[in-house]
């Protein structure tokens, strides 16, 4: 569909998960949704809610889907299916342990550097080529491999007030990306946040 994008946050279901570091993506599309005055609505065919908008003159479909991280490529994969979208009309919003905490990377591909919610993604629709937005969490202080416990913990106090400043940034970022496309959104928002070095 020649006027729609889909930009999917990912994270999983429930309030015991909402404020952890996994659920950053889930965040930044609530954050566009409270943006753009959008509301939400579950979505049971595609296992997702889904809130709708327009923006100078493009649909826009903000995603979380219900399945859990591991399946996420159940929904992304289903909507980009029944809506025919073209894979440069989406992009993905994901953690990033590998990231330091307070940066955002925006891609227009590549890998997904272990993230279960990406590689899920990438088996569903079949190819990498898909823009994901990764929101940089960093690593627990002894810097271990396991980081399941790190990543479904919440932010501390500190942190909190960098994080909002971050989904806000990516936000300009993704409107960046609706208006002037993928490369003027990555030169001038990708790298780390004002105020969270």
């Amino acid at each position: 569909m020649e006027n729609l994008r889909l930009i999917v946050g990912l994270g999983n279901p429930g309030s015991k998960y909402a404020l952890t570091r996994h659920n950053v993506g889930f965040r930044l599309v609530e954050c566009l949704a409270e943006r753009w005055k959008a509301s939400w609505v579950a979505e049971k065919k595609f296992d997702a809610m889904l809130a709708r908008t327009e923006r100078n003159g493009e649909r826009i479909l903000l995603c979380k889907p219900q399945t859990f991280m591991n399946a996420s490529g159940e929904t992304v994969g289903a909507m980009a299916s029944f809506y025919r979208l073209p894979l440069p009309q989406l992009v993905v919003a994901v953690d990033d342990a590998d990231l330091p905490f307070g940066q955002i990377r925006m891609r227009a591909n590549g890998s997904s550097g272990g993230h279960h919610g990406l590689e899920s993604i990438e088996k569903h629709l079949g190819t990498r080529e898909f823009a994901r937005l990764r929101l940089g969490i960093g690593r627990a202080a002894d810097d271990r491999r396991e980081i399941t416990d790190y990543v479904l913990a919440p932010f501390s106090g500190a942190e909190a007030k960098t994080v909002d400043k971050v989904l806000n940034t990516a936000s300009d970022q993704i409107e960046c990306w609706l208006d002037g496309g993928i490369q003027k959104a990555m030169s001038q928002f990708n790298g780390a946040i004002r105020g969270s070095e």
